[in-house]
């Protein structure tokens, strides 16, 4: 099981070309596809946005807690996932399961709070809640955001923790709006460092800076990612190695690129991260991306009372009328999240 993690990276990314490529192939206009946010996969105590160059060893390993983070778009709308998965056979225990169960329960948590009419505050309020019940801790600076055509981090968001370092706006959820639900948990302290700015790989161009570069090979840089991404993502292994090089400090110094730094917590922590893409529709909340969990047996039981009650609420609007209202009531109890908890799993 010595998978080395850029092959999956760069297969990752494939899929993706390969998948969107084939839809929408006789449109009259040409229709802009293909990934929106590199494939990364991110092992154990590293935070996220590990999607490393090709010369790169890494590898997975038996047992390893592994993130794998990705995303896709036709046509400038985006479609986000992330998903947390231990490579061993049987079910996932002790603080492994903790720290995804934690992860998972918030999640469900905030695609339940997240709908018109709410605030975002409370929202992060309430995945607090969750994660010290498990007993782990949100990893600070990520966040949530609202998702347009073409724009991946949209003005509208919210926090998984709140920070003296780390603020947004207030703001009310609305309808049609569509969001990328990102949870990261963790059972270290949840407050994350950087290692080694050379790890840092993906980029997204800042359409709002207009500063002139000085060197030639930042300037050719800057006209491929204008030319190739102009509004996703990307990682520099899809960019000509030698001028990204050359060009990718100066870029990066002046505002042009975004980084998105690999993050460490401490050796021997365990990092957990749920994503979702949520349309907050007139009838209700559709999830349209995830993966199906493995088995969990944490060592943390829920039994705060609030917590109960907000996995108890549906997704769906409940429609009046007759047998169709029954019909409906009786479809609202799938659309029901329990808390992951030992005695559970092993009923199930």
């Amino acid at each position: 099981m010595r998978a080395k993690i850029v092959d999956i990276c760069e297969k990752g990314d494939a899929f993706i070309k390969e998948q969107t490529g084939s839809m929408y192939k006789n449109a009259k206009k040409k229709i802009d596809r293909g990934v929106a946010f590199p494939t990364c996969v991110s092992v154990n105590n590293v935070v996220g946005h590990f999607s490393p160059l090709a010369g790169d060893e890494s590898v997975l390993e038996e047992g390893d807690m592994v993130k794998i983070d990705m995303g896709c778009h036709i046509d400038g709308f985006i479609a986000l996932v992330g998903h947390t998965h231990v490579l061993q056979e049987g079910p996932v225990t002790g603080r492994k399961a903790d720290v995804i169960a934690a992860a998972n329960t918030a999640a469900e948590v905030a695609l339940r709070l997240v709908r018109p009419g709410k605030k975002n505050h409370a929202v992060t309020e309430a995945i607090q809640k969750v994660s010290e019940a498990y007993d782990c801790k949100i990893v600070e600076g990520v966040i949530s955001h609202q998702m347009k055509q073409n724009v991946i981090d949209g003005s509208k968001s919210f926090l998984s923790v709140s920070t003296p370092e780390t603020r947004v706006d207030d703001a009310e959820f609305e309808e049609n709006e569509v969001y990328a639900i990102d949870i990261v948990a963790s059972t270290g302290d949840g407050k994350p460092k950087l290692l080694d700015e050379k790890q840092t790989t993906i980029y997204r161009k800042d359409e709002s800076i207009h500063y002139q570069l000085k060197m030639k090979a930042s300037r050719s840089l800057i006209s491929e990612v204008k030319e190739n991404f102009p509004h996703m993502p990307f990682t520099s292994r899809s960019l000509e190695e030698k001028r990204a090089r050359l060009g990718l400090v100066e870029c990066v110094n002046h505002g042009h690129l975004q980084p998105y730094p690999v993050l460490y917590e401490k050796p021997g922590d365990f990092v957990a991260q749920i994503k979702f893409t949520v349309l907050l529709m007139p009838n209700g909340s559709d999830k349209i991306t995830s993966h199906t969990l493995q088995e969990l047996q944490p060592t943390k039981t829920i039994d705060d009372p609030e917590i109960k009650g907000w996995l108890a609420l549906g997704i769906k609007k409940k429609k009046g009328g007759g047998k169709k209202k029954k019909a409906k009531n009786a479809g609202e109890a799938s659309t029901e999240a329990e808390p992951m908890e030992a005695s559970s799993n092993a009923e199930a």
